[in-house]
């Protein structure tokens, strides 16, 4: 049951407490690499345990499943005191924010109890296996398949681009369980185990030299009939929301995060001015400049975040303004790699990435800078949701819309 409102903690009270038990508790950040955070895995694991001891895991998950069940103002409160010191942030995306959000809003009571209640307490992992090697931007259009074999399910096919599958334990996966209705409906999400017999899994290596996204593949996997999240063929249901807390988490707004971080790690203008200072630019008025246009639209970008979550949560805007923050954050993050690079010039290609702030960095996170406009779905998806969803503008055609998908023409 939610703790009724006047039993709540006050927000300054659970800030106060959470700034001595932090300082207390946990070290100071330490420079966090886009490239490292494959080595983060078991440290995450210790620190997302040690905030469960503590009692500050889940703010915003219900207490029934091993949350705090209070408010977003105190999640805000808790980040913010938090930002300086090492947090488990690699349980953020996806485990917390988009996988166990997910089960709470669409899976079993016992899913709920079982698996959100091991996410806190550093227990599991979560990945997403939704993407495939065919699909595209065509989530819906999928091939995965899972066959009814009496009280079990057959999974066969590809996954690919899941980020930290490796170190996971289950993965949500959404498949096809029927191909004679239109693509949207014949869908449905199921909880995998990582190590289940028949699952192989391969890591990818990235442009930067990073390994954190994988690709599966499923040979006649068998799954219990209560691996289902939601309703058989009512999958889309699920992976709709799925995809909603994936839009809000890549661009920061997810209430359910342990700590916060930019897509560098540390403050963003900050960061630019030690870049400007090693360079010896500090005083050029054009990197200031640039360092300005930086910081004002970083600013910019969480208040729109922090006013869309608001809107959001009152129920004034649709679940799908999500969007607009999820372009907001692909466009944020653009112009500080694109600032990073013209303040390095080619010591962004022969400097030694060691350091956040070195200028080498610079030219690492660059080589990652397109990323950004597909985490968390396109950036032209984005704008299409936007625009029918939000604007109310007409939906794009579609020749396979209503039609039976076993009937789509696939291929040439």
């Amino acid at each position: 049951m939610t703790t009724a409102a006047e039993d709540i903690e006050s927000v300054e009270s659970f800030r106060d407490r959470a700034r001595r038990w932090l300082a207390d508790n946990l070290p100071p950040a330490p420079p966090i690499h886009f490239s490292e955070k494959g080595k983060s895995w078991s440290r995450a694991r210790e620190l997302q345990r040690l905030l469960y001891d503590g009692g500050f895991a889940g703010i915003c998950f219900p207490k029934e499943y091993g949350g705090l069940g209070l408010t977003l103002a105190h999640q805000d409160a808790f980040s913010t005191e938090s930002h300086d010191y090492e947090m488990p942030l690699a349980f953020n995306i996806p485990t917390l924010t988009i996988c166990a959000a997910t089960i709470l809003d669409m899976g079993s009571e016992e899913q709920k109890r079982t698996h959100i209640s091991a996410v806190l307490r550093g227990d599991e992992l979560l990945a997403q296996f939704l993407s495939e090697p065919r699909g595209g931007s065509d989530l819906a259009g999928l091939t995965t398949r899972a066959d009814r074999k009496g009280d079990n399910w057959i999974l066969n096919g590809a996954k690919i681009w899941s980020s930290g599958a490796y170190a996971a334990d289950y993965g949500l996966c959404l498949a096809r369980t029927d191909w004679t209705v239109p693509k949207h409906s014949g869908l449905t999400m199921f909880l995998v185990p990582v190590q289940s017999e028949g699952l192989t899994l391969q890591r990818i290596t990235q442009v930067d030299g990073s390994t954190e996204f994988c690709q599966e593949f499923f040979d006649d996997v068998v799954l219990p009939a209560d691996s289902v999240v939601g309703e058989v063929n009512d999958g889309w249901k699920t992976a709709t929301r799925q995809l909603f807390h994936e839009r809000s988490a890549v661009s920061g707004a997810s209430p359910y995060a342990s700590g916060i971080q930019s897509h560098r790690g540390r403050d963003v203008t900050t960061g630019l001015l030690e870049l400007a200072r090693r360079t010896g630019q500090i005083d050029d008025p054009r990197v200031r400049e640039d360092i300005g246009e930086a910081s004002a639209l970083n600013l910019v970008h969480d208040q729109l975040t922090t006013l869309i979550t608001r809107a959001i949560t009152a129920g004034s805007l649709p679940p799908a303004a999500g969007s607009i923050v999820r372009l907001s954050s692909a466009q944020n993050s653009w112009l500080q790699a694109d600032t990073a690079v013209r303040i390095a010039g080619a010591s962004a290609a022969t400097g030694e990435p060691d350091k956040v702030t070195g200028s080498g960095q610079a030219g690492q996170d660059y080589l990652m800078r397109q990323g950004w406009s597909l985490a968390g779905g396109s950036t032209e998806m984005a704008r299409n949701i936007i625009s029918e969803r939000v604007l109310g503008m007409p939906r794009e055609a579609a020749e396979d819309r209503d039609v039976p998908f076993d009937q789509v023409k696939h291929g040439r």
